[in-house]
């Protein structure tokens, strides 16, 4: 899914920016006053919280919070505040609907309905279907190498980016399970940890896209061009975990990745005579209409499925597709060598 992720990426990460800034929602004084109302009484509505109830030194009165929730909902670390925030908006949501008014945004946020603690239940099932689809692609990937394709005498593949595609797919593995740790709950951490593991996969990707579009096989020179990438990416990453989270630097480097990465596989796609360059051209069609969904932004259908939910549905199918590019590319490479070898 490298030339898919080249466009979609940086795209999901300039949504994720757009975010930060200032929502309709938590500039409402209807809302606003809720939160403080709730974050001193411990209610909204009849509903009411135990974690939101202090003492006058400000200690919990019934215990740390985490303790005095359900076990399957203490990780996701909802306090009196995030409670607060959400229930304040579900409240002043439903308020809106009955004036015939629509959904606005809170804290950069759609207003999300959760599901057993889980924030956004559509997309976080949907990360997860990815990630399957992932594993499936590299799974087959994998038996087709070994037990379907001829191999060499020492029991390798003829195949010469195999290690590559192995390394990709675990790459992207970790993408989309940290998207849906990320979905099931945006905090500091789960942030960090969906930024690295996307820019490392779209860093990756690049390197792939270079080494395969260019056909390089000597050691060395694969060396020479990989070695500069991953320097960057690695340093980047760190920087972002360990210095700043930058988010517009971020933007810009993953829009700069991607842009090389579709500029190489669109060029190859149209020089190459590869009998399977029509998936290659799916792909990056289809993930060019894909981002139509991220571009027009809309509220979530019944609070669960919203834009960037539907734009994670697409990507399973083009990851199948792209997938079967990969075995196509390794049967192609492989009949080549093994007629050559003879």
């Amino acid at each position: 899914m490298a030339p898919l992720h080249s466009i979609l990426l940086f795209f999901a990460l300039l949504c994720i920016v757009r975010a930060l800034e200032a929502s309709t929602g938590d500039a409402d004084p209807i809302y606003k006053a809720c939160v403080d109302q709730c974050e001193k009484t411990g209610c909204v509505g009849e509903k009411c919280f135990q974690h939101c109830k202090f003492s006058s030194d400000g200690k919990s009165i019934d215990g740390p919070w985490y303790l005095q929730e359900p076990l399957y909902l203490r990780w996701k670390q909802w306090d009196c505040c995030t409670d607060c925030r959400y229930h304040c908006m579900l409240s002043r949501e439903k308020e809106r609907e009955q004036l015939g008014d629509r959904p606005v945004k809170y804290h950069g946020k759609w207003p999300f309905r959760r599901v057993y603690g889980i924030q956004e239940p559509v997309a976080v099932a949907l990360s997860a279907l990815n990630l399957a689809m992932q594993f499936h692609g590299w799974l087959s990937f994998f038996i087709l190498l070994y037990y379907k394709l001829p191999l060499r005498p020492d029991k390798k593949a003829y195949y010469e980016y195999t290690g590559l595609w192995h390394i990709y797919g675990i790459l992207s593995m970790n993408a989309w399970f940290w998207s849906a740790v990320f979905h099931s709950r945006d905090v500091e951490l789960t942030e960090k940890l969906d930024f690295s593991s996307a820019v490392a996969f779209l860093g990756f990707s690049l390197i792939v896209a270079l080494l395969r579009a260019f056909n390089v096989r000597d050691e060395a020179t694969r060396v020479m061009v990989a070695a500069p990438l991953l320097a960057f990416v690695t340093t980047h990453i760190l920087y972002l975990n360990f210095y700043k989270l930058d988010y517009g630097l971020n933007l810009k480097v993953c829009v700069a990745m991607g842009v090389v990465q579709l500029l190489v596989w669109s060029i190859w796609a149209g020089v190459t005579c590869h009998p399977s360059r029509w998936k290659l051209w799916l792909v990056i069609l289809g993930g060019g209409l894909a981002m139509l969904l991220e571009v027009y932004d809309f509220p979530p259908y019944r609070g669960f499925v919203d834009a960037h939910a539907l734009w994670h549905a697409t990507t399973v199918p083009l990851t199948y597709v792209w997938w079967s590019f990969i075995r196509d590319d390794a049967e192609f490479r492989t009949s080549s060598l093994h007629k050559k070898m003879k």
